[in-house]
């Protein structure tokens, strides 16, 4: 294929080591490259094919148009026969004989076309086949390619330690630690808050059962003994 001549012609000129560097880093292009050139050379080759699946259509209605005649001449033959006219029917056999030949032509070269048909066909299937697999060989090599090219990218920005990254960390922290600080000082406003306004003193009353409204549960409860035992005497 053209490829290795490309291979040759990127390498000439140089050191074993900068060719397969000049090679390596235009390698995907080209294989790219050589696959659209497959492409092109495939429909090139199906629109070929169909000019000569056209002619093998074409020597088909020509046979039966051959067939058809001679066996309309070979019926004219026997009524010559039949009448006796044994000159007119040689004349009529000449012609068929004539004919004959064409149509053994006609048949051979329907049979090139045919066997040339299949053989393309397969070797058009074949090679779309190939090209599938060097797509998919293509595309993990530019997955595996960008990939190692994203882990260099990180190895290099984030846990290389450059001044970008490390400042951003730095002010990262900065604002986690605001952000705490601030949430720190709001909690320490509300217990502030909660203390002076007596309110942490009424949580603390009430936690231990101990206020109004645990008061007059207790008057209640009496009230409702006390009617108990009346009725009870």
């Amino acid at each position: 294929m053209e490829f290795f001549k490309k291979l040759i012609t990127a390498i000439r000129g140089g050191g074993r080591e900068l060719g397969e560097a000049v090679l390596d880093s235009q390698g995907i292009r080209i294989y790219e490259q050589e696959i659209e050139d497959a492409k092109e050379a495939i429909k090139k080759a199906e629109s070929d094919l169909t000019g000569v699946m056209a002619k093998d259509m074409q020597a088909g209605r020509e046979i039966e148009r051959l067939e058809k005649e001679i066996a309309g001449y070979e019926a004219k033959a026997l009524g010559a026969l039949d009448q006796g006219d044994e000159s007119l029917a040689g004349e009529v056999a000449e012609k068929i004989a004539e004919l004959e030949v064409e149509l053994e032509t006609q048949k051979a070269a329907k049979h090139q076309f045919a066997a040339h048909v299949e053989s393309v066909k397969e070797m058009i299937k074949q090679t779309h086949a190939k090209i599938r697999e060097h797509e998919r060989e293509i595309s993990m090599v530019k997955t595996t390619d960008n990939v190692h090219k994203a882990a260099k990218s990180i190895n290099q920005h984030i846990d290389g330690g450059s001044s970008k990254m490390v400042a951003a960390k730095e002010s990262l922290e900065r604002i986690k630690h605001r952000q705490q600080d601030e949430s720190d000082r709001m909690a320490a406003s509300d217990a502030l808050n909660a203390e002076l306004s007596g309110e942490s003193l009424e949580n603390k009353l009430k936690a231990a059962g101990i206020g109004e409204k645990s008061d007059r549960k207790r008057q209640v409860l009496e009230r409702l003994k006390a009617k108990q035992q009346d009725s009870a005497n």
